[in-house]
């Protein structure tokens, strides 16, 4: 009998061991911040560092990487896993068992261990996982007849920003997915490969550049946004550039996940992006004990929630997905809920609320989800390079995304925050926003009117010097704020190379770019101890 008690303590202690929990690891410092911060192209493209400029976007010591020295010490420490990395938290995101992570506190240079589970149980059984994507794959195959794309691009008014030949040229886009099986070869997407606007693509799961990933998601959700089949189907924004990041891993859902979307999102910044697209949310586990409650989604608890607050201050625009739980746990997901994201539900073709897509309000009372677009039988792009139809927020998210990008290809010089308020404030159900369906459904026409009637002089109160026309095919001009009367003016390539420079005043603010090839440009403007970038597109 003792025998057997003693060999049933030995199987508990041995189960407690075994036990894997996950945490983030966050550190004291960081290496070299000054140095990084004085010469940012240590740390991020030029592009990144434009895009900060154009938007007065501070480069800060969140922009500096984690202390490698100190991966390497985490990784090296008896049962830790580390699966990810924050520069803005200045974390790592690991799994083992509670005695070993606990141990991590040891080193001088661990402040913190926040573990996913703060109860810290034994895993739980559970029921069979469910496949989170699994009403958006069940598609049936239609007949794809010219113009099935149209009602969702129409529905914003997207073709009129296009008519205005506002597609996205010079605008960069990251996608945050689960996979891209079929990119480097499928026809809807030779346009963006042969002409170069396929930027890049990461696993973040797997560290690789193979971005096939464990589901054909991301493939569909991207076409929405930049996929392109000659007189069958055009995406919102078919001639932005893209990078492609896969985060998620289909056979599990762990909070691994969140940390290595932050990781892209962190990557999406350094690289220059300006707007990202999240077709993903978050708020059940494998492991039961990590679900986020109802109360979790106030945008500043969960990990996800306070890694899109950071990107939004860093300038970009978030644009994700409400999430497909109308009917089960009704609201809606991280990091959906953060302050910083445009959150995107569902409407049918007609206009009229998606009974799958998930709800509001943010349990600290905010609108969400702020805007509709289309999400019930959206048009796509298969693997198989045919135009196919597809439920779910997944796809109102990027329809939403390229028209964002293109509305704000009209004036990137606004900051994010004043872009998303103008698409609020033109969707239909402003003035008496529902739990269903936020501000409703934005009118682009509208939105581009009112970012444009921000006027010369009221670009003066937000970055002294005002540029226009932008795009603009032979001329643009400067208008100088008051006190001031002369400046430098220069203007590079989006590779860097100066490609004009010259002193301008308050009479001679003219500045002829015929001879410039098609493009975008940064235009800088110097005067005593101010400078400004503005992005210039050359027609």
């Amino acid at each position: 009998m003792k025998k057997i008690v003693l060999l049933l303590v030995i199987m508990l202690v041995q189960q407690g061991y075994a036990q894997q929990e996950a945490a983030w690891v966050f550190f004291t410092d960081k290496e070299n911040v000054a140095a990084s911060i004085a010469d940012p192209i240590l740390i991020m493209t030029q592009d990144a560092i434009d895009r900060k400029a154009l938007q007065g976007t501070p480069i800060d010591e969140r922009d500096v990487p984690v202390n490698e020295n100190y991966i390497t010490q985490i990784k090296d420490a008896a049962g830790i896993t580390v699966l990810a990395k924050s520069k803005w938290m200045n974390c790592v995101h690991v799994t083992g068992n509670e005695t070993n992570i606990n141990a991590l506190l040891n080193l001088s240079f661990v402040t913190d261990v926040e573990y996913a589970d703060p109860s810290l149980n034994l895993f739980p059984g559970g029921e069979p996982l469910e496949n989170k994507f699994a009403s958006e794959e069940d598609k049936s195959k239609v007949t794809y007849n010219y113009g099935e794309a149209a009602n969702q691009i129409e529905m914003l008014s997207g073709d009129y920003l296009h008519e205005l030949d506002f597609a996205g040229q010079g605008m960069v886009i990251a996608v945050l997915d689960a996979g891209f099986p079929t990119v480097q070869t499928n026809p809807g997407f030779d346009k963006m490969r042969d002409e170069g606007r396929l930027l890049g693509t990461y696993d973040f799961e797997a560290r690789t550049t193979n971005v096939d990933g464990t589901s054909s998601h991301g493939l569909n959700t991207s076409s929405d946004i930049g996929g392109f089949l000659q007189d069958e189907f055009v995406g919102t924004a078919p001639l932005a550039s893209y990078y492609l990041f896969v985060t998620e891993y289909g056979p599990t859902e762990t909070l691994a996940e969140e940390a290595w979307w932050v990781e892209a999102l962190e990557r999406s910044d350094s690289l220059g992006v300006d707007v990202v697209n999240t077709s993903l949310g978050y708020q059940d586990f494998d492991n039961p004990n990590y679900d986020h409650s109802y109360e979790d989604l106030d945008g500043q608890t969960t990990f996800a929630a306070r890694g899109a607050n950071i990107a939004f201050d860093k300038g970009m625009i978030l644009v994700t997905s409400a999430g497909n739980d109308g009917g089960g746990f009704t609201y809606v997901g991280t990091p959906g809920d953060s302050p910083g994201m445009l959150t995107v539900g569902a409407v049918d073709s007609d206009g009229y609320f998606a009974s799958f897509s998930s709800i509001g309000p943010t349990t600290d009372g905010r609108i969400k989800p702020d805007v509709m677009a289309q999400g019930s039988s959206s048009a796509v792009i298969s693997t198989g390079g045919w135009v196919d139809f597809s439920n779910g927020t997944s796809f109102s998210s990027p329809i939403m995304t390229g028209v964002v990008a293109c509305l704000w290809q009209s004036r990137p010089q606004t900051p994010n925050n004043e872009v998303m308020q103008i698409i609020r404030e033109s969707a239909h159900l402003y003035d008496d926003p529902t739990d269903q369906m936020g501000y409703g459904i934005p009118n682009f026409q509208d939105a581009y009117l009112a970012l444009q009637q921000l006027g010369i002089e009221d670009e003066f109160l937000l970055s002294n010097f005002a540029l226009y026309p932008n795009p603009a095919s032979s001329t643009i001009n400067i208008s100088f704020p008051e006190g001031v009367s002369e400046a430098e003016f220069t203007l590079h390539s989006i590779l860097g190379n100066e490609v004009l420079s010259t002193q301008i005043s308050k009479n001679a603010n003219s500045i002829n770019i015929e001879s410039l090839a098609t493009g975008m440009y940064i235009a800088t403007i110097s005067s005593n101890n101010q400078k400004i970038s503005f992005k210039i597109i050359k027609e």
